[in-house]
């Protein structure tokens, strides 16, 4: 299924076995952001790598199975092949090894086996077993590697900011604690939350609008296998990127519909996810942090894309940031107090929306 003088990809003919299929051997566990994202699991066997692809990764727990699709065997050199397949070969796009090391076997058989994997990133026992035609699945037979990670919990909702009208920022930042400054956006609040391989947008009142957002919902991409919920806005943006201040056209794409119409309206309706703030991180909350450490494990997520993006935060003279937002057409500021904590559902006096006339 593949040209091999029009793709980087390895042939295999300067493939060699190091160990041995019967007992174990060498294994590697690829991102690929094919047509749709998925982790390509690779276990060196009989001179081959037997290959499945994981749409949702390695499952953490052993609460959970996760599908596995069968695919054909791949030669050794893929143990560490990492690139960009081209457009209209089989498999485009970009693939990059996550992790690797070595496996032992306690079962193989035609339609089930059991390895223990030894990686940097995935340790532990996990069995493969086919379900029907091509489909198997992947379970974790151990305890989870850390011992307190807890899935995340359904039912959060955004912390709300005290609204206040009739003053001036600068004088809320002179006293009291000390308050960051960012713009008050006009568009939809959300909570997003990014698990592998999948990203759910839920509404302030707790109601999912993913469907809605196919172009928020490929978000993923980005964040890969990393699991974090994110607060935020959803805003319309220019063809520059630039929310508008606007909301006419996300109240149309947020009406029921179908996925076509909401696919159609993506287009004539760009968005993006304003990501202000972090609930969750890789199975633990986070809002306990005060937050400016929040802010910084936001920031190292590095979300920058089409339809999503972290806005910039403002300390000391409010001037500039209020100069911009007037300029924008937005409606006030927010205030955040650096050093306090995130108080799921409340509403508090740690965040001041400060409203314009």
């Amino acid at each position: 299924m593949r040209d091999f003088g029009a793709t980087p990809e390895p042939s295999g003919e300067s493939s060699e076995a190091v160990g041995d299929g019967r007992v174990g051997g060498r294994f590697v566990i690829q991102q690929h952001d094919a047509t749709r994202l998925h982790w390509d699991l690779r276990l060196e066997h009989d001179g081959v790598l037997a290959s499945w692809a994981l749409p949702r990764g390695v499952p953490w727990t052993p609460k959970e199975n996760h599908l596995a699709v069968h695919t054909e065997d791949h030669p050794l050199d893929y143990l560490d092949f990492e690139g960009d397949i081209p457009e209209g070969n089989y498999g485009a796009g970009n693939m990059f090894v996550w992790d690797r090391g070595t496996y032992s076997v306690e079962k193989w058989e035609e339609r089930k086996l059991i390895v223990v994997l030894h990686g940097a990133k995935v340790i532990g026992k996990h069995a493969l077993f086919a379900t029907r035609g091509r489909d198997w699945m992947i379970h974790r037979m151990d305890p989870p590697a850390d011992a307190d990670r807890q899935p995340v919990p359904d039912g959060l909702r955004p912390m709300g900011a005290t609204i206040l009208s009739g003053k001036r920022p600068v004088e809320l930042t002179e006293s009291g604690p000390e308050r960051a400054i960012e713009l008050r956006w006009r568009g939809e609040r959300v909570l997003v939350a990014c698990h592998p391989g999948d990203v759910r947008v839920h509404a302030a009142d707790g109601r999912e609008i993913t469907a809605a957002l196919p172009d928020v919902r490929r978000m993923g991409r980005a964040t890969g296998s990393l699991e974090v919920v994110l607060d935020g806005v959803v805003a319309e943006i220019d063809p520059d990127g630039r929310p508008t201040g606007q909301r006419d056209g996300l109240v149309r794409r947020l009406q029921p519909a179908s996925d076509t119409t909401w696919r159609r309206l993506a287009r004539q309706h760009p968005v993006a996810f304003l990501a202000f703030d972090i609930l969750w991180l890789e199975g633990h909350p986070v809002t306990a942090l005060p937050w400016s450490e929040r802010r910084t494990l936001l920031e190292q997520i590095e979300l920058s894309g089409p339809a999503w993006q972290t806005p910039s935060v403002h300390r000391g003279d409010s001037a500039p940031i209020i100069e911009a937002a007037t300029a924008a057409g937005l409606p006030g500021v927010v205030l955040k107090a650096v050093d306090r904590p995130y108080e799921v559902g409340a509403t508090t006096d740690s965040w001041l929306e400060v409203l314009f006339g």
